[in-house]
């Protein structure tokens, strides 16, 4: 159960660190997402988004090997996945980049979702 819970945090931390190249540039948030972010302006919005996803990332991952942290890991990366994937069904019409991060997303939503009942499984049973 304990490897349930770390491998749900770790895969979750990790999906959210993959965004963190976009800090490097447009070029590199283009490649990410399928968009050319050619206006300086949304490049400092979504390179600064590209730091906060690192940061939870980082977050999620440190979570998981700190149990008390758990239930805020399992919180915060389901909170921001839910909001990523209610966004993206209520706008439609994604590209072949973000169609991919959907599916990931939904991976990684079940994932937490497994881990935190195995959380409470063994704290319940304890």
């Amino acid at each position: 159960m304990k490897y349930l819970i770390v491998v749900s945090l770790v895969f979750a931390g990790v999906i959210h660190l993959l965004p963190l190249s976009g800090a490097l540039g447009a070029s590199r948030l283009a490649s990410l997402y399928g968009i050319a972010v050619e206006e300086p302006n949304l490049a400092v919005l979504m390179r600064h988004r590209a730091v906060l996803f690192g940061l939870l990332g980082a977050f999620l991952i440190y979570s998981a090997f700190n149990a008390a942290m758990q239930p805020v890991g399992f919180a915060a990366g389901a909170i921001s996945i839910c909001a990523f994937l209610w966004l993206a069904w209520s706008t439609g019409h994604l590209n072949m980049h973000l169609g991919r991060v959907v599916i990931v997303d939904v991976v990684a939503l079940m994932l937490l979702i497994l881990g935190a009942c195995g959380r409470w499984w063994l704290v319940k049973s304890a």
